[in-house]
């Protein structure tokens, strides 16, 4: 996702074309999806388009919102496929164009590269093929971990075959923050079971981090902290603070409510914030009944996932470091500093304006999702609003909105996906064709505040 694009020369000479190839390139595989899963063989009772497009979109997203039960309404064909949607929207659309042109000996051109160290946070010069292998290996070996641990769970519980497929299942959906799960009520049946509980978290905190992340700290293993990129940095300290809060705010505010956590045990009320507290930020999963969530704890959620995941992760949202990059440098302005400055690094002005420019587009694409649907939904306010945030920031937490969703409704949430999931600023570059110029005009005074 390229929430972080910059301008470039080549983007000066093709027009702004490289957000069209990122949009053109979803759409490439949605379209196709979409319609494979009106097929008779993918469902058991069939999808109408409108369907199979919002589910297609949410896979591909890597949501997790549901106008039908995932594991009753689709036929194994259709779970292997989305599977596959999910696999494809966690490592990015450009990743698998990489793997598909590898496999048939097909060398990238420089556009597709540019696009490629865009997507993945990448500022060298550096081997694209390599970059690849080592973030689908990656991947790989992080959902084959998630898979063994939730196999000694499920294994004994359902026999081998429906043991390991619900392991390996639920281990793409969580490593790939798709929140997608075969059971009707989410997580709901294992709140106060650790090694469900530990080991899905794990993999949605570990693919949330982003791949750029993972990569720096490998290279730097050994080396200190001070060896670690400034990105690197924010998300080490961000995550655990962000994830930390959420966590202690959920229990405050919920240990009491007798429809979510008051039956839990005093570890289980624990297990169950810290599990939702990491799954708000675009995880999509729940082990508590959200619908039944206090209002200032729905409101400590919609935050959450609106701040969302790392860059280049699987997951969506703002993302934790533009939500930081923003916060420091609203307290430099406050402090009337002139640089921005974190881990006694400065932060470029570029940077500080991106972040600001993504959380303005964000916030007008919706507020715009938020009118259109209080028009066609007879729904109270707090769930547009909790639905809306949860398809932008490709969350997959609902408040009961998405299955009472109109047509239109439905259509509405599909564009508010695929835009959660290319990023505000790609919409914003395909919308508004940047035009960089080297004219500078004279200065003048606006009042503010």
């Amino acid at each position: 996702m390229l929430d972080g694009y910059a301008v470039t020369s080549s983007q000066r000479r093709q027009g702004g074309s490289e957000p069209w190839i990122i949009f053109s390139s979803l759409l490439a595989i949605l379209i196709p999806s979409a319609i494979l899963l009106t097929l008779p063989i993918f469902s058991v009772t069939g999808l109408s388009l409108e369907d199979a497009l919002f589910t297609a979109t949410s896979a591909i997203s890597v949501t997790g919102l549901g106008v039908v039960d995932t594991g009753t309404h689709f036929t194994l064909t259709g779970k292997v496929l989305l599977m596959f949607l999910m696999q494809i929207g966690g490592l990015g659309q450009m990743t698998l164009s990489a793997v598909l042109f590898y496999m048939f000996g097909i060398r990238l051109s420089l556009q597709q590269q540019a696009l490629m160290k865009e997507e993945l946070g990448q500022e060298k010069r550096i081997n694209i093929t390599k970059l690849v292998k080592r973030i689908i290996a990656f991947a790989l070996l992080a959902e084959l971990v998630g898979f063994v641990f939730l196999s000694f769970k499920w294994v004994p519980m359902y026999g081998w075959s429906t043991g390991t497929f619900y392991a390996l299942f639920h281990s793409i959906s969580a490593f790939n923050n798709a929140g997608f799960s075969l059971y009707s009520d989410s997580m709901m049946s294992f709140v106060d079971d650790p090694l469900v509980i530990l080991t899905i978290s794990a993999l949605f905190i570990v693919g949330g981090l982003g791949f750029t992340v993972v990569g720096d700290l490998v290279l730097n293993f050994g080396k200190g902290f001070k060896r670690l990129k400034l990105h690197t940095k924010i998300m080490l300290v961000a995550t655990p603070v962000l994830l930390l809060s959420g966590t202690l705010f959920f229990w405050i505010l919920e240990k009491d409510n007798s429809a979510t956590m008051v039956d839990l045990s005093l570890s289980g009320q624990w297990l169950a914030a810290f599990f939702q507290s990491a799954s708000a930020r675009t995880a999509g999963f729940n082990s508590v009944d959200l619908t039944q969530f206090t209002q200032p704890a729905l409101l400590i959620m919609i935050v959450l996932m609106l701040i969302g995941a790392g860059s280049t992760s699987t997951g969506g949202g703002i993302k934790v470091s533009t939500f930081t990059v923003a916060m420091v440098a609203t307290w430099a302005f406050l402090r009337q500093k002139k640089h921005v400055v974190m881990f006694n690094k400065s932060v470029s002005w570029p940077t500080v304006t991106r972040s600001l420019a993504i959380i303005v587009v964000s916030g007008t694409v919706i507020v715009a999702s938020m009118f259109l649907l209080t028009i066609t939904e007879q729904a109270s306010f707090d769930k547009i609003m909790f639905e809306v945030i949860s398809a932008f920031a490709t969350v997959g937490l609902t408040a009961g909105l998405t299955a009472e969703l109109t047509v239109y409704g439905k259509y509405i949430m599909i564009v508010v996906m695929i835009i959660g999931r290319i990023g505000p600023l790609t919409l914003a570059f395909m919308l508004a064709r940047p035009k960089p110029t080297l004219l500078k005009y004279p200065e003048d005074n606006v009042l503010t505040g």
